[in-house]
């Protein structure tokens, strides 16, 4: 079933064309990718099939019930409701529903109603009917499906009875992003979800989507979520789109193998070409081959030309050398702790790392454990709180910061370089920024216009300019686009010194870690070998943690015979009670009986006037009641004592 058909859409902004003839279908349960560089227009076509933007030529076909769910880049939830009221109003139809049944089920207690069938079987049939309709629209389980976005969101240890407008910018996104999936629209329309997820938030949204019922449209800079999830890629490249079935990682061999294809079938129509023309010159003055020249020409002018297949290949080009050569001991910390001032609790602590020249270390963990913080410890910015901090022998540290705030944003960008390095000449400077995609009158931008993409090329322009030997990287991978990444990656793979880097692109960890540092708030862990390596281990260790809880279950029966002898033999002995009990109330019991017997029996004696006129018998029968009454009270009093026992 086809949710949205793009036929030949086509946007400008002002004289400048961003998209051209685009065509794009979405079926159900597609899960589509949309890459192309920065500044292709991805953003763009996502608002346009939203409903956000317009477009000036072309047309979106959507039948009218297909829903569409869009998250824009970095969207944050603005509400002054609490986490918790905030995702429930998603749901407003189903409680107004559930509040419909329960009026309804009073209306069906009512006594009067059962005197009129017709009313009440008509009643009876609308619950029916509408309880059902609740129960298949996820009436009975709306409560628990938001427990497991907001858990699976890295929201599980919030109270989430806290107001949203209290909460950062990344927990703002996140929910908008959980608030999104809970709608569960036909099409789902997502602008780089997987900013501010950590790895594991990230693993539960690529399970979350390949199992989510509808159409997933994705841009996305995450090749590993791409593979993970997409089926189809639509590259957006000179304006137009095309095509290609598979994941991220089908897309790029198909795209190479395209190129490849359509090059030769160029050269070979150019060689023809040049062979039809050289034959037209030779030919065209001779009489005897001039109509065959002719025809040739004929020939040429009717010739379908092929154009030059264009190569969106316009990449950053460069590479991390060292100036001098570090000892073998790089970085060593010992129980190493930091605590802000005004904390009495550690943000981490019982760090143990060691790093030897030629080290590639990954640092993983959760969001809010400390990554960033130990980074900046490292590089001076922040003190430690204890522990052991010993630098090697001609280190040299060259830090790469993810919010680029060692970038001075009233410089040019060729003064943000050469003020660094002004012993260069400019020309050499100017070369050094076209490697890094700063070309022409780029370099005299001011930095505080340059997007998030160029900001992160410039401060790898300057990083590589120190020729440190030892590289410690925040998310360097962040705002940059797929290529660049590639760049990024081919630069540090050849890198001759030491790394230590934080990232959550699983991807890059890959091919770039030997050694990956789980960071936890109490203790960090070495694993030796890439991120897929990492999650093979934890995955092992968990499987072996179900092992043994499994042999644990196992080795339980015989501690359970020994408690269930004694609480078997500790049942016989409270039932003996139990039965010993019920005996002595049976007892009770058949005693009142007979005591109120003899005092009903008693009063009628004394309403008998020729009792009540004898004063001795009289006096005889009232004793006998009072001692009557006193036993019956002790008997109700041990009665009452045995049934609350």
């Amino acid at each position: 079933m086809i949710l949205m058909q793009l036929n030949q859409l086509t946007k400008r902004f002002g004289a400048e064309l961003i998209l051209s003839n685009i065509k794009l279908e979405v079926q159900m349960n597609d899960r589509i990718a949309i890459v192309g560089r920065n500044g292709a227009g991805k953003s763009t076509l996502l608002k346009m099939m939203a409903g956000e933007m317009s477009h000036d030529e072309g047309n979106i076909f959507k039948p009218k019930e297909t829903t569409i769910g869009y998250l824009a880049q970095n969207t944050g939830l603005q509400s002054e409701e609490t986490i918790w009221n905030e995702m429930e109003k998603v749901f407003t139809h189903l409680k107004d529903f559930e509040k419909d049944l329960r009026s309804m089920e009073v209306q069906m207690a009512d006594p009067d109603l059962l005197d009129d069938q017709k009313r009440y079987q008509q009643l009876l049939a609308d619950y029916d009917r509408k309880q059902e309709y609740f129960k298949t629209a996820g009436g009975y389980q709306y409560e628990a499906d938001i427990r497991g976005v907001l858990n699976g969101l890295n929201f599980k240890n919030f109270n989430w009875d806290t107001p949203i407008n209290s909460l950062s910018g990344g927990q703002k996104t996140r929910l908008a992003l959980g608030k999104l999936l809970l709608t569960s629209p036909d099409v789902l329309i997502l602008d780089e979800p997987t900013n501010h997820l950590d790895i594991d938030t990230l693993s539960w949204l690529e399970g979350y989507l390949q199992g989510y019922q509808g159409a997933v449209v994705i841009v996305s800079h995450d090749r590993y979520f791409l593979d993970k999830i997409v089926n189809t890629v639509y590259e957006i490249a000179f304006q137009s789109s095309k095509r290609y079935h598979g994941n991220y990682s089908d897309y790029l061999k198909k795209k190479e193998a395209d190129y490849e294809q359509e090059l030769k079938r160029f050269e070979k129509q150019q060689e023809e070409i040049k062979r039809m023309e050289d034959f037209i010159q030779k030919n065209i003055v001779r009489a005897t081959t001039s109509k065959r020249a002719q025809s040739r020409r004929k020939q040429l002018d009717k010739m379908d030309k092929l154009e030059k297949p264009k190569d969106d290949n316009q990449s950053a080009k460069f590479s991390f050398q060292t100036a001098k050569r570090s000892g073998n001991d790089v970085l060593k910390l010992r129980n190493y702790a930091f605590r802000y001032d005004d904390s009495d609790d550690y943000l981490f602590d019982n760090v143990f790392l060691d790093l030897n020249r030629g080290d590639s270390v990954a640092l993983v963990g959760p969001n809010g454990v400390g990554k960033t913080t130990l980074l900046k410890t490292l590089i001076g910015d922040l003190e430690q709180s204890k522990g052991e901090k010993l630098i090697g022998t001609n280190v040299q540290i060259g830090y790469y910061d993810q919010e680029q705030t060692k970038l001075n944003s009233t410089k040019t960008v060729l003064h943000e370089l050469w003020d660094e390095y002004p012993m260069k000449n400019e020309k050499d400077i100017r070369t050094i920024l076209g490697n890094f995609l700063f070309s022409g009158e780029d370099v005299l931008k001011p930095v505080s216009a340059l997007s998030g993409g160029e900001k992160a090329r410039l401060s790898l322009a300057k990083l590589m300019m120190q020729e440190a030997n030892f590289l410690i990287l925040d998310e360097p991978t962040n705002h940059l686009d797929l290529d660049s990444k590639e760049v990024l990656e081919a630069a540090l793979v050849d890198y001759p010194g030491t790394l230590l880097f934080v990232s959550h692109d699983r991807y890059f960890i890959n091919k770039i870690a030997t050694q990956v540092v789980e960071m936890n708030p109490e203790e960090t862990r070495l694993f030796l070998g890439d991120y897929d390596y990492y999650v093979d281990k934890k995955q092992e260790e968990y499987e072996l943690q179900q092992i043994e809880e499994a042999e644990r279950l196992q080795n339980e029966p015989k501690k359970q015979e020994v408690q269930q002898k004694n609480s078997f033999e500790e049942d016989k002995a409270a039932k003996r009670e139990e039965r010993k009990k019920n005996r002595r109330i049976t007892e009770i019991e058949e005693e009142i009986e007979q005591l109120e017997a003899r005092l009903e029996e008693n009063e009628e004696l004394l309403c008998d006037p020729e009792i009540y006129q004898d004063h001795e018998r009289s006096l005889e029968i009232t004793e006998d009641n009072n001692q009557l009454q006193t036993r019956l009270e002790a008997l109700m009093e041990e009665w009452e004592t045995l049934h609350h026992s």
